[in-house]
């Protein structure tokens, strides 16, 4: 599978005190009809750091959208410190990004934080949002709930140590909970590392806002409003969250589970060409459904 070839254009939008920044690639080797596509980021790691190396590959999209969250990559707040935010807050940033494109009609990918922030938009602008890709989607975890919110509460405890006690005891607290089966290499560790803490207090005001959300959301009924979701799942990851998504494939006839081998919970760093295949497959099922 080659590159395609693209053109880069990045802009920024005031919302709230804050000047988000994003990414808009068009796809110069797109054939048929314009298709559009937001990648939205997980916690800590930019989108250009996450997608950058997948996006090439998606043979199915003219047009592809990239913003970065508060707290993350070049997004600012005006007077310059990390303010926390809600869930709610990265939605309605999203949500006026993409009405200030005047994108009305879109698919939608999210990893990890950013699959949490993709499920709300799709519950809000249901007509809006077409394909869904969800990769290892926060909140999306465990089977039972109970359990995922003690799992969040695990969470809080790294981002006391990201507050506290520096940016390295935390991440790898963060690390050891999301992704206890990784094989540990010590170049991709420190790299992992190094971006996570690049801004290590936007990346524990993420981690809070989901932990705040899990308070707050009732998962069935957010569940209910998806539309044809497919989601990939690293073959690392903990027994559990494939629990979950096998569960949910042969109880919802919307939701396609993958199970992508070799990968953790980083599944689009490390296995980027594999991912964007599978999401161009899983588009070309979608269109002929």
């Amino acid at each position: 599978m080659s590159k395609t070839r693209f053109s880069e254009i990045s802009e920024s939008l005031v919302v709230s005190g804050h000047k988000l920044y994003f990414r808009r690639y068009r796809h110069l080797d797109h054939q048929g009809p314009a298709r559009r596509l937001l990648l939205l980021h997980g916690a800590g790691v930019a989108g250009r750091d996450t997608w950058g190396a997948l996006h090439p590959f998606l043979v199915g999209w003219s047009d592809i959208l990239v913003p970065d969250f508060r707290g993350t990559g070049d997004s600012v707040s005006f007077d310059g410190q990390e303010h926390p935010f809600t869930i709610n807050d990265l939605v309605n940033d999203v949500h006026q990004i993409l009405d200030a494109v005047h994108w009305e009609s879109f698919d939608l990918s999210g990893y990890s934080l950013g699959g949490l922030v993709a499920m709300l938009l799709k519950q809000q602008m249901k007509d809006r949002v077409h394909k869904q890709f969800l990769i290892e989607s926060a909140l999306l975890d465990r089977p039972d709930w109970q359990e995922t919110v003690a799992i969040r509460k695990a969470y809080s405890a790294a981002t006391h140590a990201l507050r506290d006690s520096g940016s390295e005891s935390g991440i790898m607290q963060f690390l050891d909970i999301i992704s206890p089966n990784r094989k540990l290499n010590p170049a991709t560790e420190k790299l992992t590392v190094a971006r996570l803490g690049a801004r290590a207090t936007g990346f524990a005001n993420a981690l809070d806002a989901v932990t705040q959300a899990c308070f707050h959301i009732d998962r069935e009924p957010l569940l209910a409003a998806q539309g044809d979701v497919s989601s990939f799942i690293g073959g690392l990851s903990v027994d559990p969250v494939h629990h979950l998504h096998r569960h949910l494939s042969e109880r919802l006839s919307n939701w396609h589970y993958f199970l992508v081998k070799g990968t953790d919970h980083s599944l689009p760093f490390q296995k980027p060409r594999q991912i964007a295949r599978l999401m161009n497959d899983e588009l070309v099922r979608f269109l002929n459904l």
